[in-house]
């Protein structure tokens, strides 16, 4: 049986990416993404991520970010047995957004989860 994915909490996961090192990976749809997502995040749907896997540099930790932390947790479990450091971020965007962390569209103007 595999390890439990560790939850992190908005703002420890905010922490974590102003020190650097760590990619922020949002597995949300493109929809969901373009509406509003954390600054620094990369999109990869979780529907693609089998597949893409390999665009991925499993030397660099990943903090997995989806709506409400379930995708979020599916991929994480992915990624862990394709040999990745992966945390999965409790709550999700709402979470973030909730912690008052800052959420952009696509077009650059304030976002918000969808």
């Amino acid at each position: 049986m595999s390890q439990p994915i560790v939850q992190i909490e908005p703002l420890d996961a905010a922490a974590r990416l102003a020190e650097g090192g760590v990619v922020l990976l949002d597995v949300r749809t493109e929809e969901e993404f373009a509406a509003g997502h954390a600054p620094p995040a990369q999109l990869l749907p979780v529907h693609e991520l089998a597949g893409r896997v390999g665009e991925l540099d499993a030397s660099i930790p990943v903090i997995a970010i989806c709506r409400s932390g379930m995708r979020s947790q599916s991929a994480a479990e992915l990624l862990v047995e394709q040999g990745f450091d992966v945390v999965n971020l409790a709550g999700g965007s709402l979470a973030w957004e909730a912690a008052g962390l800052e959420l952009i569209a696509e077009d650059g103007t304030p976002g918000q989860v969808t």
